[in-house]
């Protein structure tokens, strides 16, 4: 048969395993909870920032918009 000390120890590791699982699903809903408190102080339901590359790709479509009016043109570049 198992001995106590063994069972006593495997109960209390699993007991360990659950309440640090419990202790960090709270910590994120508190963190995901903190994220909408702020979106709805800042009036904004849905935050969502532009691309890093959105003005890199205007840029590039500028110029190659840029281009084909100077193809059009007859200018060789």
């Amino acid at each position: 048969m198992a001995d106590p000390l063994s069972t006593g120890l495997i109960a209390a590791s699993i007991m360990l395993a659950i309440g640090i699982a419990a202790f960090a699903s709270l910590r994120g809903w508190q963190g995901w909870l903190d994220l909408k408190r702020m979106e709805l102080v800042s009036g904004r339901g849905d935050v969502m920032l532009p691309p890093s590359g959105g003005r890199i790709e205007i840029a590039d479509l500028k110029e190659r918009v840029r281009k084909l009016e100077a193809i059009a043109d007859g200018i060789d570049l």
